[in-house]
């Protein structure tokens, strides 16, 4: 597994230099620390717990879809019941299973009764309303087939387009025709062979400039510019700690490392501090000799909790205990801070202070694809060792030239102030939405700057139930159930942009209002506000 030059993320030597009786002497800094609140916190993360009795009917209606899930089984078992599963042919019922009989109970008797809230297609752009493809059902579910006609302008609550540059309007778009026009569609290359353009330098420079940082370098695709990279950083005899919480591509990119990884609890720097303290202590298991690297793994902002990071504080412990941060901002560049450079300028700290700096282009910039940006020594590094930089085909010219149009838009290179205009305006919907739905009284997670903005569902029918009645007043929104969430937090996930106007806002709170009173989801022990609760059509 190849690893970092000295230059780049190796700590110095005999356990990170620290003595183990300084830190038993210090400890944490203070007694808010200890109960995992930093001093220098202005967070708003706020994380409400429902009523006991809502937990209670979440198991309850689990189990009962459990039982009646055991006994479609025996019904299809005994052949009373059609099965629809895919199962192994007769000529090789002795081989060893391909299809494992228990870890399919879940998909075959759960998620197949609620599949139809999933995977809708639309057939149109996601922007603020989009158009969507009606289907039916003949087999609950297990089969789907169109009718042909199409449900137009469904307001769009789920998709991540945070500052509306997934956009079809012909100005704005001229300059990535030319681009497709020029170069196709595709590079059908490395950039290691003959897929280095000069706009991939442009835009790597571009992000350099915009981040604050000496250098970056680009990839074609989000997921792999954590999965494929992490190796590269990090390997046996690392350490990395991770939050609890973090993206699958994060995970992945740390399981692929071979490094050992301890997990904290989200956003607590208690627990953050505990592990790395011990870290530096005990070393590695059995030798107890120093960690080579230690990298502590977190996100900007958590996509399903629409918590941002706490990063002044894990800033003061990366660099008391001498280790190593790796940021994603896939959710929080281009979303916040004042001018969309993301959560260091959110809590104006220096971007030099986090050692790796990841984002993607495919939210709040409206293309595909990712970055990793810092020193210049460990992009140079990742050039000739990243699986994702070697491997991988060049991002197309037509994206790249998106990005690059979205982010001179919002740094105003272009001349305008229609970049600032977004991101004002995405603040400004996103505190206005909050605000209006804990008035109402449901429980949302998050901070209050967050544009992912989960409003709490909890039980498995009410969840379903909420997605239909939504859809049915031409709402499209995205709902989250276990096991993408705890069992007892199943959610609906809104996703505000810069494009929703206040009157499609205002709709879609209006209509969430009538459906948390039909389904009872307002399950908030806050004091509300009648007078603020919206009417349809207000401005």
């Amino acid at each position: 597994m190849a690893r970092t030059s000295d230059a780049e993320l190796k700590p110095p030597s005999s356990k990170n230099g620290l003595k183990c009786d300084d830190l038993r002497k210090s400890g944490c800094s203070n007694s808010r620390e200890k109960n995992g609140i930093g001093s220098s916190q202005r967070s708003h993360n706020t994380f409400e717990q429902p009523p006991m009795y809502v937990a209670v009917m979440t198991y309850l209606g689990y189990g009962i879809v459990t039982l009646f899930g055991y006994f479609r089984d025996f019904l299809r078992a005994v052949g009373l019941e059609k099965c629809h599963v895919a199962q192994e042919r007769e000529e090789q019922k002795d081989f060893t299973p391909l299809y494992q009989d228990f870890e399919n109970f879940y998909t075959r008797n759960l998620y197949m009764r609620v599949r139809d809230n999933w995977n809708r297609p639309i057939c149109s752009l996601p922007g603020p309303v989009f158009d969507l493809m009606e289907r039916l059902s003949d087999d609950y579910n297990w089969t789907f087939r169109f009718t042909g006609k199409t449900i137009p302008n469904v307001i769009n609550m789920g998709s991540y387009n945070y500052l509306g540059f997934a956009e079809n309007n012909e100005d704005f778009l001229k300059t990535v025709a030319d681009k497709l026009q020029r170069y196709g569609a595709g590079v059908c290359s490395t950039r290691q062979e003959i897929g280095n353009l000069h706009i991939h330098e442009e835009l790597e420079q571009l992000v350099a400039d915009f981040l604050g940082v000496e250098s970056s370098m680009i990839f074609g695709m989000g997921f792999a510019t954590n999965s494929m990279n992490i190796p590269a950083l990090v390997g046996k005899g690392c350490l990395i700690i991770s939050d609890e919480l973090n993206h699958t591509s994060l995970i992945l990119g740390a399981r692929l490392s071979g490094a050992t990884i301890r997990v904290f609890k989200h956003n607590n720097m208690h627990s953050l501090e505990k592990l790395l303290r011990e870290a530096v202590c005990s070393g590695q298991p059995r030798t107890h000799r120093p960690w080579k690297k230690i990298l502590i793994m977190v996100e900007g902002i958590y996509s399903m909790e629409g918590s941002v990071v706490r990063l002044p504080e894990i800033i003061a412990l990366k660099k008391k205990y001498k280790a190593y941060l790796y940021l994603d901002e896939a959710h929080s560049i281009g979303a916040v801070g004042p001018s969309g450079r993301g959560v260091t300028e959110l809590f104006n700290v220096n971007p030099n202070d986090v050692d790796v700096m990841m984002g993607t282009f495919t939210k709040s910039f409206g293309g595909a694809g990712g970055y990793i940006a810092g020193r210049k020594e460990l992009v140079d590094y990742l050039r000739s060792h990243s699986h994702s930089a070697v491997y991988a085909s060049a991002m197309s010219p037509a994206i790249t030239e998106q990005v690059m149009r979205a982010m001179k838009c919002i740094m105003g290179i272009d001349g305008t102030t229609e970049g600032i205009r977004r991101i004002r305006q995405l603040a400004e919907n996103t505190r206005y939405f909050r605000a209006k739905l804990k008035d109402m009284g449901f429980i949302i997670y998050g901070d209050d700057d967050s544009p992912v903005v989960p409003v709490l569902l909890y039980m498995p029918g009410k969840v379903v139930a909420f997605a239909r009645e939504m859809l049915a007043r031409k709402i499209g929104v995205v709902v989250v159930g276990f096991p993408a969430t705890p069992i007892t937090e199943a959610r609906a996930r809104f996703c505000l942009s810069a494009s929703h106007t206040r009157e499609i806002l205002d709709q879609v709170l209006h209509h969430m209002n009538e459906v948390g009173d039909l389904l009872c989801l307002k399950f908030s022990r806050r004091k509300r506000s009648s007078s603020s609760v919206p009417c349809k059509g207000s401005n």
